[in-house]
């Protein structure tokens, strides 16, 4: 590439030829005969072998699948949890430090650009990338098993109790305990897994609105590789964010698929178990089916307004009708108590509570990491024409205060109605069921928990909805309009490759895939964090 073609000029200036997409077109895209297919050929080929191999040797042996992915859980999460709890840290001092630093003020679009959204809007929008079956799952979950292990009790992960206590735990102390549970679910749900997202979404809107390159991971790689982000470079870190984004969606999936199913069971007494599970995959991955071929604003853009109106909705009434005061005063002591502990929760050396840096720490941060590629893309789409300290500090404060928000909630109300009341259910209950034991202590139950199932279906159909859009925008060299049929595909094999992981041992097959989905992808991320700094350096700076 010469002087005057180059994307990385020193006055951050974006040419025409950058704009089209001309440089490495050849390697980049191709089109397939009359299927009309705009696709990248190697990544789509390779990544979609890769699944479709995944898929049938799972489904085939998945008795034996079960315990490859139990052994390959375990092995990966207690030998490298020092390192997923590391990477993520790194994540955190980059985003602090450009906050801090000259860069801040670089703009993304040039200096001359103006936001696309206003406040209200953009803010919207990344309190909506927040919301997910995650939320759901763990919402009334993950405290009350932190707040139980921290007072002296046990956890129950699927049926086994276990000791998971963060920390040193809280024995015998019921306040304590709260807090440090809550500390413990809020290091998993604010600073840190945004950061994760900041970094890539950062790297994104950075060379494709300032360096007019493709909105694709391999792009954020210039400063580092040149050239060669258009060869076998550039298509390995493509196929890498491919294989982590659909197994961190799957992991979604399979996630809400078990948390239905329990719900239904409950409210309807319909049976419970892997049967079921499979058959709501089919069912809602045929919703998203639908709302894929009836476009982004058809589909998606309405199942997200409707989502957002319910969980507001249930959030509001159970502040209501739950310990209001209890949940507005731990609002504030929860976020302290995040920040008290925060040192000792990201330590990533010495660790005497391995169950829960482990299993619970080293799996979110493999999990958040797989993400990273779906949710950064969209962060990056919506956020040109602010700068870089406006757009980190919204990205990292907004999404994680919603979080926090959502866990004081649905977290708080579950411990209360334990403290408060004795009331044990939810803690007796298995993981899936504790969010419907909760809401069965309060007025309307059966209404709320129906509302509640709703929403684990719409956060199911829009993830893998919109999933489908970013897998196929990096398998089709980045490019946002593709044909139906690529999208049909990634949607269809997202809801397959959840059936394969149910099938292979549920909780744990997922856990396991999105981990090792996870791994390779943190390396990628490590790398990008050198290439921001280097691409924010040849940037203007906004007064």
């Amino acid at each position: 590439m010469t002087a005057e073609n180059d994307p990385m000029t020193p006055d951050g200036k974006v040419n025409p030829i950058d704009t089209d997409y001309q440089v490495g077109q050849d390697n980049i895209v191709v089109n397939i005969g009359p299927f009309g297919l705009d696709i990248h050929n190697r990544v789509f080929l390779i990544s979609g072998l890769a699944i479709i191999i995944f898929v049938l040797l799972t489904l085939t042996f998945h008795d034996l699948a079960s315990v490859v992915f139990s052994d390959m859980r375990n092995w990966l999460t207690a030998n490298l949890d020092w390192f997923f709890i590391s990477a993520a840290n790194v994540f955190v001092l980059l985003c602090l430090g450009l906050i801090v630093s000259p860069l801040g003020k670089v703009r993304l679009g040039g200096t001359e650009a103006t936001p696309d959204f206003s406040y209200p809007g953009w803010f919207s929008m990344l309190f909506a990338a927040g919301m997910g079956i995650g939320l759901m799952f763990f919402g009334v979950s993950e405290p009350l098993t932190h707040f139980n292990a921290a007072f002296g009790g046990t956890s129950v992960v699927d049926g086994v109790r276990i000791d998971s206590a963060p920390l040193a735990g809280a024995a015998g102390d019921a306040l304590a305990a709260e807090r440090l549970g809550m500390a413990a679910t809020i290091y998993h749900w604010a600073l840190h897994p945004w950061a994760i997202y900041a970094v890539l979404a950062l790297g994104l809107a950075l060379f494709s609105y300032n360096k007019g390159l493709p909105l694709t991971i391999r792009s954020v790689f210039y400063p580092l590789l040149g050239e060669r982000i258009w060869g076998w470079p550039g298509h390995i870190i493509d196929i890498l964010a491919v294989l982590a984004t659909l197994f961190g969606l799957a992991t979604s999936l399979g996630l809400g698929a078990s948390q239905a199913s329990a719900g239904l069971n409950y409210l309807f007494n319909w049976p419970e178990g892997v049967t079921t599970e499979i058959l709501l995959v089919i069912g809602i991955t045929m919703i998203a089916l639908a709302s894929v071929v009836a476009g982004l604003d058809a589909g998606v853009k309405r199942l997200s307004i409707i989502n957002m109106i319910l969980a507001a909705l249930l959030l509001l009434f159970i502040i209501l009708v739950g310990p209001t005061w209890d949940i507005l005063s731990g609002f504030v002591a929860n976020l302290g108590a995040y920040f008290q502990h925060l040192p000792a929760l990201a330590n990533p050396i010495g660790r005497e509570d391995a169950n829960f840096s482990q299993d619970w720490t080293a799996f979110y941060w493999a999990w958040w990491i797989s993400w990273s590629p779906f949710v950064g893309m969209f962060i990056a789409r919506v956020s040109r024409g602010r700068t870089v300290r406006e757009f980190l500090i919204s990205v990292l404060l907004i999404p994680s205060l919603a979080c926090v928000l959502w866990m004081s909630v649905f977290g708080g109300t579950a411990i209360s109605q334990v403290v408060q009341s004795n009331y044990l259910a939810a803690v007796e209950a298995d993981l899936p069921l504790q969010l419907f034991s909760m809401l069965d202590a309060l007025p309307l139950a059966s209404i709320t928990s129906f509302i509640a199932i709703i929403l684990v279906v719409v956060f199911f159909t829009t993830s893998s909805d919109s999933g489908s859009l970013v897998l196929d925008t990096i398998a089709a060299g980045g490019k946002v309009d593709v044909p139906t049929p690529q999208r049909v595909f990634w949607c269809t094999f997202e809801g397959l490759v959840a059936i394969a992981l149910i099938l292979g041992g549920g909780l744990v097959a997922l856990q396991a895939m999105a981990v090792s989905a996870g791994f390779p992808f943190t390396l990628v991320l490590l790398a990008s964090c050198l290439a921001v700094v280097k691409g924010l350096m040849s940037e203007p700076r906004s007064a």
